[in-house]
């Protein structure tokens, strides 16, 4: 199994697909390319979103499984 991008170089290529999207609302002549490309945004803007989201959980799960060790030991200790 492959391994996933790491979380910079994912912002990144969101952040090129941003600005071609950028690119796309300029050219875009009718109003349903226009809500098109609003659409294609938002699932961008999410999909970052959900990256940084993920990162904070991860460091949360890190804290939370220290904090344990620590009170394991505490248990353990006495």
């Amino acid at each position: 199994m492959n391994k996933h991008a790491p979380k910079e170089e994912m912002i990144k290529d969101l952040e090129n697909i941003l600005a071609k999207i950028n690119a796309l609302e300029v050219t875009a002549k009718d109003e349903e390319a226009k809500a098109n490309v609003k659409i294609l945004r938002k699932l961008t803007e999410g999909q970052i979103h959900s990256i940084n989201e993920f990162e904070h959980l991860k460091k949360a799960i890190d804290l939370l499984t220290m904090q344990l060790f620590d009170v394991k030991d505490k248990i353990n200790s006495k």
